[in-house]
């Protein structure tokens, strides 16, 4: 791979001998089923102790990391092939949200990229034609619409109306604040768009959006393992900002963070908001007047937290957890109560690696376990700092019935000013 291709992949080194070093990743899988497990010290109840939704609803090993390792090898030797009659090879592969549970479970023996690796074997897939129908008609909406919620492009912006903020296909400013697809187009989140920003006016930031100009991230193409689909968006957002002299980019999505943060180019400061206003309430300059009298426990989103782990010769670099803990524990009358699964062994939402779209009833019995969860600490809500997980969330309360509300983050900071 030459260097100038590379420069919208992850950007370490280290980690593109990955992508042409499967075979030596799959044999070294010892087999020891860790990766179905959180870190059996940080087990409180059993009940909630594994970390991989996919071997969890299954059942078979086949669905396991570990699972996966020998089939991509059997795929590798040429024993097994995704057009073989009766061949569930595919449906193995994709039915992993690619949460990076298990992933972060095996670095507690080993030094390996097992995330990344099945990332790059999707990628093998779709390069070869071996592709999910039920995914088609999202990269075609990514393809025509510029996003990945069959939404048109033309309403894109309609989460802005009311809302005076810089456009900066007309104007420029140092920070852009990025929607991203969901909420754009789920009008159940545009409060969440419309108070980082204007949260952001208050305190004086120079900040500017696209609106309905604005596309997506590419997050869910790369896990989906269409890596052209990303590429073309990386480089469209990146020259986006560059000529509109933006220095700082904010989202309140964490697949988006995840994203600007570990695969684009360097060549920008990248906040998540909850960072962003953790980092403003611990310089004094943002004040709580109001109390909220309530319980909550918090939920890790995938790719605010593990996925954005990224491990290289010599460091460590975690991702972002306790800001928005740090942020609730801040406002007052807020009293937080932690789940089992927390952090890098926080179970998934069941909305990402297309998984909701190709396979919703894992996807929805996944957020199911995860409310019961929230439930069992008695809190009367469970919050996150992700669009896609909270909407995941909802469906599962209005399914199931569950006594709990779903809060983003940015809601209880907006209700405590």
């Amino acid at each position: 791979m030459e260097k100038a291709e590379r420069t919208y992949f992850p950007k370490a080194d280290f980690l593109h001998k990955y992508y042409y070093d499967i075979e030596k990743i799959v044999k070294n899988c010892s087999r020891c089923s860790n990766c179905k497990w959180i870190d059996q010290w940080e087990i409180k109840e059993p009940r909630f102790s594994k970390v991989c939704p996919s071997v969890a609803y299954s059942y078979f090993d086949a669905y396991s990391s570990q699972g996966r390792h020998d089939i991509i090898l059997a795929w590798l030797e040429g024993r097994m092939s995704p057009d073989m009659s009766e061949n569930k090879m595919l449906e193995v592969l994709y039915t992993c949200d690619t949460c990076g549970g298990c992933d972060a479970s095996c670095k507690r023996s080993r030094d390996t990229e097992v995330i990344r690796m099945f990332l790059d074997v999707r990628a093998k897939l779709v390069e070869a034609g071996d592709v999910l129908p039920e995914h088609i008609p999202v990269i075609e909406s990514l393809r025509n619409e510029d996003n990945t919620m069959m939404g048109k492009k033309k309403d894109r912006g309609n989460w802005v109306s009311g809302l005076k903020v810089k456009d900066l296909t007309e104007e420029k400013a140092e920070v852009v604040f990025h929607a991203g697809c969901h909420i754009s187009f789920n009008e159940d989140l545009w409060d969440v768009g419309k108070t980082a920003v204007k949260l952001l006016q208050k305190l004086g930031v120079d900040v500017g959006i696209f609106g309905k100009n604005e596309t997506c991230c590419g997050t869910k193409a790369w896990d989906m393992g269409y890596r052209g689909e990303y590429k073309k968006y990386a480089e469209n957002n990146v020259d986006a900002w560059s000529n509109a002299g933006v220095k700082t980019v904010i989202t309140a999505c964490s697949d988006c963070y995840y994203a600007f943060k570990r695969l684009y180019p360097e060549k920008f400061e990248v906040y998540h908001i909850v960072e962003y206003i953790d980092k403003l309430i611990k310089e004094g300059k943002i004040k709580f007047t109001k109390t909220i009298p309530m319980t909550v426990t918090y939920h890790d989103p995938c790719h605010l937290g593990r996925r954005s782990n990224v491990y290289e010769p010599g460091k460590a670099i975690m991702g972002v957890y306790d800001p928005p803990r740090d942020i609730l524990k801040s406002i007052p009358g807020i009293k937080l109560i932690e789940m089992y699964r927390i952090k890098e062994y926080a179970w998934c939402c069941g909305a990402g690696g297309g998984l909701r779209e190709a396979y919703p009833e894992r996807s929805a019995w996944t957020a199911n376990e995860r409310i019961t969860e929230a439930v069992s600490t008695g809190a009367e809500a469970i919050v996150s700092a992700c669009p896609w997980c909270e909407n995941n969330f909802n469906e599962a309360v209005r399914a199931c019935g569950a006594p709990i509300k779903v809060l983003d983050v940015l809601q209880l900071v907006d209700q405590a000013l």
